[in-house]
């Protein structure tokens, strides 16, 4: 069965399933708390966090620098084990566990040596997950994400928004259902940028991923997610869950509506009021 084939076949499963709102969650993050100890200093990063994501959600996280988002994202994909609390996938514990999320880091990651294609099947090849035809479903989806002609390329041969293509390709190929997505698009240009989300919103509506997002951009979190949470500073806890209310799926115009508007100014301002806590 091919990759394409067994996305279509997760998302049609949890749609027509009649326990599908039964489902556990994607992702469930229950009472994570972490210390680090350096030099006998002991500094507190994140206090007891619990969120889920879905089956199917998108959800975001926003807040200040050094609350911890990239601290949890490492315990969630097994790098870093916590000091409290649990992380379940699917209902299962999985609290240390490497190996059961795909991953996309803040830069596009991507082997020098490899070439756009190799890359893009790395996720799988890791796993022991390629299949037959494996390169030619690869070639397709890099065609279906406007890298047609690049399969034999090498990273330094694109910009930097193609290469952040190919790295998300490479995290929605893995065999793993769960994706985190560590401000993906912070290293591109304000055009590139806005580009970048546009494209990442009509494949993710079209494949329907589970999706964990960190970014500091909030009209992106607003654009993308179905649900938002606004970290506090350091140690980093959950103050505010916003339920995104825009129907799917989403266009750019929906940014200059007044609700919209009303949800950006409301977790700038929080934003701002943490920001302004930390530099205490």
């Amino acid at each position: 069965m091919s990759q394409a084939t067994q996305i279509e076949q997760r998302t049609t499963e949890i749609i027509s399933s009649p326990e599908a709102h039964t489902a556990p969650p994607a992702l469930e993050v229950s009472g994570i708390s972490k210390s680090f100890t350096h030099r006998r200093r002991e500094t507190n990063v994140l206090n007891n966090v619990s969120l889920k994501v879905e089956q199917q959600e998108f959800v975001s996280i926003v807040g200040p620098s050094g609350c911890g988002k990239s601290t949890l994202f490492h315990m969630i994909g097994g790098l870093v084990k916590p000091d409290a609390g649990t992380i379940r996938m699917n209902g299962k514990i999985v609290t240390g566990q490497r190996g059961e999320i795909s991953y996309m880091p803040q830069q596009p990651a991507l082997f020098p040596w490899r070439t756009i294609e190799d890359n893009v099947l790395l996720a799988g090849e890791i796993k022991g997950a390629l299949q037959d035809g494996a390169r030619e479903e690869a070639r397709q989806w890099l065609a279906k994400v406007g890298l047609n002609g690049f399969e034999q390329a090498y990273p330094h041969m694109l910009s930097g928004g193609m290469q952040q293509r190919a790295a998300f390709l490479r995290a929605l190929l893995a065999p793993q259902e769960l994706m985190l997505l560590d401000e993906p698009f912070s290293a591109l240009d304000a055009l590139t940028r806005s580009e970048m989300q546009r494209w990442l919103l009509e494949l993710w509506e079209e494949n329907r991923r589970s999706v964990l997002f960190i970014t500091h951009n909030i009209e992106e979190a607003l654009l993308l997610s179905n649900r938002i949470y606004v970290f506090s500073g350091r140690p980093g806890s959950i103050l505010h869950t916003v339920d995104v209310p825009f129907p799917r799926p989403r266009r750019d115009e929906i940014t200059d509506s007044p609700e919209f508007l009303k949800l950006k100014r409301q977790l700038s301002q929080w934003m701002r009021e943490e920001q302004a806590k930390s530099e205490k």
